[in-house]
């Protein structure tokens, strides 16, 4: 786990008068070696609260209110409070059991923290549609070596699921610390993010309607998915992550929702010509989001050679743009399947699983219709009914599946799941 690492510093400005934070000496710091537990960052204008490990730049009362509690030696109640602990006191007993007692499983923290479609999305967030394609274009920009040889930020990152991609994809010798950053408004997700889904990359806390706390040119790849239609102020955001990237870098915002198409939770939807437009002294190109997964499903191919022009979208309801000077990065890329396991073997959280006559079969199982409408495209590699004569409801070992590992596997039946994440 790195939590604030003391290097995480030099990359960090405030979100408003742009001056270094530097580490308040008081009674609030908790040092463990070169990583800053609990504290207080002071710039020229204010000062920010460090809870659990976590930067949280933002400037209003919740976050003012965990600053003075953390002062006041409330360690825990400043945390229970950045997670949501109201005047809710059976609320506040699960919080305070959710962050004292080891071990866990994301699914159960994620039960306790979000009540809401959110919770669906996340928990089955690494075999989604969206997610296949994401990948396979994160695999694939990273085969140059340049993009993810620097340090990486995934901005509005939630709970980390693409984070911890990002970090997979950094080679050895790639020795920047951090080297990989998850960045969101929701202190919940970063929290999650750490303990659970990508531990190995950095988290700050931030707003990403403001100005980014971070250095110019301080990454080399800002990845921004599923989020920019939910900004308000995007012309700040699009300069902002351009910013950050320098002259060199590339920005890439998979899965627009589109103005001209119809989407689930659309947002403040804009045009395809309009979103190319705001990136357009990083030279963007535009991407056909049905396109490229036909070319992951059908060909394990993704091909940035093939970008579209707006017009050519028409009615598209989402597109990819990825922002680069670097000629050199829309290739035609192939994506080999991934059949190691970073973290451990998990049945797909969309099955229902039973055990019978030591056969386990497996029921494809969405948990609402409106999950099925939005992300129904999963049938193409989703088997609706699995047989598999082995144990799926223990821990899982790749040697017990045989000949079957590897359909299992490109089928997203089985996935790599963080440890302790759905079991």
């Amino acid at each position: 786990m790195i939590p604030v690492h003391t290097s995480l510093l030099d990359l960090l400005r405030c979100p408003f008068c742009g001056t270094a934070l530097s580490i308040a000496e008081n009674e609030a710091l908790a040092m463990r070696g070169e990583i800053v537990a609990e504290g207080v960052l002071g710039c020229q204008c204010c000062a920010y609260p460090v809870v659990a490990g976590i930067p949280v730049l933002i400037a209003d009362e919740a976050t003012r209110h965990a600053m003075h509690t953390l002062e006041a030696g409330l360690r825990e109640e400043a945390l229970l409070a950045l997670l949501g602990a109201s005047d809710d006191a059976a609320l506040r007993e699960r919080l305070r059991e959710l962050v004292r007692r080891p071990g866990g499983t994301y699914r159960d923290a994620l039960e306790i923290l979000c009540d809401d479609a959110e919770a669906t999305y996340f928990l089955r967030r690494f075999a989604d549609p969206t997610y296949v394609t994401m990948e396979a274009l994160l695999r694939a920009i990273a085969q140059p070596g340049w993009p993810v040889r620097g340090r990486t930020l995934d901005l509005c990152g939630g709970t980390g699921h693409l984070t911890r991609l990002l970090d997979a994809l950094r080679r050895p010798g790639d020795d920047a610390v951090p080297g990989t950053v998850v960045a969101d408004v929701a202190f919940w997700k970063l929290w999650l993010a750490q303990r659970f889904v990508a531990p190995e990359a950095a988290a700050v806390c931030c707003d990403a309607n403001s100005p980014l706390p971070f250095v110019r040119g301080s990454f080399s790849t800002v990845l921004l998915a599923d989020a920019f239609p939910y900004i308000w102020h995007k012309r700040l955001l699009a300069e902002e992550t351009m910013r950050l990237v320098g002259e060199d870098g590339v920005v890439i915002l998979p899965h627009l929702h589109s103005a001209l198409g119809d989407n689930y939770s659309a947002g403040d939807t804009l045009t395809p010509a309009a979103y190319r437009d705001l990136f357009a002294p990083l030279e963007p190109r535009l991407f056909s989001d049905e396109r490229l997964l036909d070319d992951v499903l059908d060909r394990r191919v993704v091909d940035l050679t093939q970008d579209v022009s707006a017009e050519e979208l028409g009615g598209e309801p989402t597109l990819t743009l990825v922002a680069s000077r670097r000629a050199d990065l829309f290739a035609r890329y192939e994506v080999p399947e991934e059949r190691g396991v970073r973290g451990e073997l998990a049945v797909n959280p969309l099955y229902k699983v039973e055990r019978r006559d030591g056969t386990t079969i497996l029921t494809l199982d969405f948990p609402t219709p409106e999950y099925e409408a939005e992300f129904g495209a999963c049938r193409r590699y989703l088997p609706d009914r699995v047989e598999v004569a082995a144990d799926l409801t223990a821990p899982i070992r790749r040697e017990a599946l045989g000949s079957r590992y590897a359909e299992l596997r490109r089928s997203r039946v089985l996935i790599d799941a963080p440890a302790g994440y759905a079991s």
